[in-house]
């Protein structure tokens, strides 16, 4: 009797061969290194975003006044201990001042922040106010730090019978 290939393993003959059972494509995205990775760069940003906001170190003076609201794009003009004027992070004279923000602001409205040092001389923020002020900008905006002494009107209203 002849056998054909087939009959041959059919009945044991040969080499039988084991079925694994195959893998379908995968259907799911595992996210969870990508939630980590996320998770990260979250923490990052967070840390370093205060960072980010203003490149000159100053000594802010502390006031009881509240926190403003962020505003996009605004000039920062920071103001040295020692009389040192910056527009963002680059050293302007007092005499550039001016013609520098007007090169740099299309109009008159764009918002202006002065961070000086509370070491700094008054006359010197006084003069750059005076600058903007004559210059057309009508959004000058002092910045302080955050928890400063009270000026003593809440204690007066508590005080009172």
């Amino acid at each position: 009797m002849a056998l054909s290939a087939n009959d041959a393993f059919a009945a044991g003959g040969g080499r039988r061969r084991r079925r694994r059972p195959r893998r379908g494509a995968l259907s799911e995205i595992n996210v969870t290194p990508l939630v980590d990775v996320m998770l990260v760069l979250l923490i990052i940003f967070m840390i370093s975003a205060p960072l980010l906001t203003a490149g000159v170190p100053v000594e802010l003076p502390k006031t009881e006044a509240g926190a403003m609201q962020d505003v996009p794009d605004p000039i920062t003009i920071s103001i040295r201990a020692d009389g040192r004027l910056y527009v963002g992070d680059n050293e302007v004279p007092f005499a550039n001042l001016s013609p520098r923000l007007k090169e740099m602001a299309s109009d008159s409205t764009r918002p202006i922040y002065v961070r000086a040092d509370g070491k700094a001389s008054y006359e010197i923020v006084a003069r750059v106010m005076a600058s903007l002020s004559t210059s057309g900008f009508t959004s000058i905006n002092l910045i302080t730090e955050t928890g400063g002494p009270s000026s003593g009107a809440a204690d007066k209203e508590e005080a009172a019978p």
